[in-house]
């Protein structure tokens, strides 16, 4: 019975861990819902997602079906500008992560929420690098996801 508390401490431990961690973590598709249109996160091309730091030093991560999303939530937040801040998007060729702010974007595909971002690691002609991705989610966000007058997704 001793290694009851052990194991039931072990588990705790490697909990906390995981919040403190960098990088992408595990996504549950189908089983998880977006941060800010709460839609179901299951294009594994097309996902995003934001870590944080939320309440000081604790990091918490949160996970988004499309890159417009995760840009237009992340702007809201106050530690936006934390440089400790990650954000990741999956390669919309392969599904990998990748940083999303040393992607590389083109325009034209069908995206969940239709900001039409598809992200690589590699640039090619005529796409766009995250600042020009950011203006074209506003862009997109101020003149296609108008609803009676209001943003669909607020």
């Amino acid at each position: 019975m001793r290694l009851l508390p052990s194991l039931f401490m072990f588990m705790l431990l490697s909990a906390c861990s995981q919040e403190d961690a960098t990088g992408p973590g595990k996504v549950r598709w189908d089983q998880e819902s977006c941060a800010r249109c709460a839609m179901a996160v299951s294009d594994r091309n097309y996902a995003a997602q934001v870590r944080g730091a939320d309440a000081g030093s604790i990091t918490k991560l949160y996970k988004f079906d499309d890159i417009g999303c995760a840009v237009i939530w992340l702007k809201k937040q106050q530690w936006k500008d934390d440089p400790r801040t990650e954000i990741w998007v999956t390669d919309h060729q392969n599904g990998q992560w990748i940083d999303a702010r040393k992607a590389s974007y083109v325009t034209g595909k069908i995206t969940p929420m239709g900001y039409g971002l598809g992200a690589q690691p590699e640039a090619t002609e005529g796409s766009l690098d995250f600042a020009g991705a950011r203006k074209h989610i506003m862009i997109v966000e101020s003149t296609e996801h108008i609803h009676r007058g209001r943003h669909a997704h607020q």
